[in-house]
């Protein structure tokens, strides 16, 4: 394993978590820390792998959790900032930070409305809901975030959980807001903006629940309570911390998949036409666009044993960093992986994560991936991108950008 004195690797992994060149362009960095030093420990104590296979053994392996509760002090943040990272990183109420037994209890309570089965019934109602935000498109320039990738999966996830529409759009920056957690170096203001974000989060959502309780609907989170009322499934916190994970996750990741999906495909316009040519590739092709620029970019372990990875050593209590975008783009397992190919099959992209903490949400992602591409195709022959270097948002963990114009015809 590389040493605290590789302090090659250390600058590239500084980049790539603390700058906005390496936040907005961290593919050539990805490769040669890989190259460099796939698994390496840095000058913080944590380890991090950026090879596939690394990845995997790390993601699936039963000896690892999700205890990091040591990476805020291992990054050197202050005895103050640590314990605002507490509030998020030692949540024994949220399935996103806890192990067994009380992750599988809790993923148990919500991951029927997830299968795919059950997700696929959704799709005539999706398409309606793509097809009336693409009918505000017309012939012009429309800024792609703004217009479809945020208003979709919020719809869908917020019909799905009961959010009221009328609600939606004043929580997305409180989500945005909190989301500056999953990042390895925060500022202190946005720490700071993160627990008010969490605090009116876990306000609204209890004054939501309790309008549930006293008038009941055909929705998640009425099921969500009435789990917790036969017995002790659920607490209160929980049933909080469940009803803002989902709404969350069920749309950041998705509108991300879809601005980072169009903006990689209007650069590539030789796979834009093959998608045109043929349609039957819209399924292989959200998996490519997944993999090429993945919305998530790397997952967070602590290791409950000694591991290895292949001739390297990692010690019980070291957290580790799965680069996911640096595992999607090894050549050991993709060929030619900086390249996009929509007909590739080479395997699944590990950018829902892996083992007991794969995304709950990947198959409802991968069908509104698919129906939004199917129907700007159906609907619009030419796509032509306004600005080439559209703004990225300053964050390396959720990768995505702030807004992407479009031109469309009709």
């Amino acid at each position: 394993m590389s040493t605290t004195a590789d302090v090659g690797a250390d600058a590239l992994l500084m980049e790539l978590v603390a700058t906005p060149e390496g936040k907005a362009d961290p593919y050539p960095r990805y490769a040669a820390l890989r190259e460099r030093a796939p698994v390496h420990r840095s000058a913080f104590g944590f380890v991090a792998l950026s090879r596939y296979d690394d990845c995997q053994h790390l993601l699936r392996h039963p000896g690892v959790g999700k205890d990091i509760s040591g990476a805020a002090a291992s990054l050197g943040l202050s005895e103050e900032e640590q314990a605002q990272q507490a509030r998020f990183r030692n949540d024994q109420s949220s399935m996103l930070t806890t192990d067994p037994p009380d992750h599988t209890r809790l993923r148990g309570l919500v991951s029927r409305a997830f299968t795919s089965r059950t997700v696929d019934a959704l799709r005539p109602s999706i398409v309606t809901l793509v097809d009336d935000l693409l009918d505000g498109f017309g012939d012009g320039e429309v800024d792609v975030m703004n217009a479809l990738a945020f208003p979709l999966p919020v719809t869908v996830i917020g019909e799905m959980l009961g959010v009221p529409a009328e609600d939606r759009p004043r929580l997305r920056p409180l989500v945005r807001a909190v989301t500056a957690v999953l990042e390895l170096v925060v500022t202190a203001d946005a720490l700071q903006e993160a627990v008010k974000a969490d605090i009116a989060l876990e306000h609204y959502f209890a004054d939501l629940v309790g309008e549930r309780r006293a008038r009941p609907r055909e929705d998640m989170l009425t099921q969500l309570i009435e789990a917790e009322d036969k017995g002790d499934q659920l607490s209160e916190a929980e049933l909080i911390s469940t009803a803002i994970l989902l709404f969350a996750a069920g749309f950041e990741t998705t509108t991300h998949l879809i601005g980072n999906g169009l903006l990689a495909l209007v650069r590539n316009p030789d796979q834009l036409a093959r998608l045109r040519a043929d349609r039957s590739l819209v399924r292989p092709a959200v998996e490519e666009l997944l993999r090429y620029d993945s919305p998530v970019q790397m997952a967070v372990r602590t290791a409950y044993e000694d591991l290895s990875f292949g001739d390297h050593r990692v010690e019980a209590g070291t957290i580790l960093i799965a680069l996911l975008g640096a595992a999607n783009r090894d050549p050991a397992k993709f060929s030619h992986p900086d390249r996009l190919d929509v007909g590739r099959s080479q395997g699944s992209p590990m950018s829902f994560g892996g083992g007991i903490h794969f995304c709950l949400g990947a198959a409802l992602a991968r069908l509104e991936g698919q129906i939004v591409l199917d129907r700007l195709l159906e609907r619009f022959p030419t796509w032509e991108l306004v600005d080439d270097a559209p703004t990225y948002r300053d964050s390396l963990t959720l990768r995505g950008l702030v807004d992407l114009k479009v031109r469309f015809s009709a």
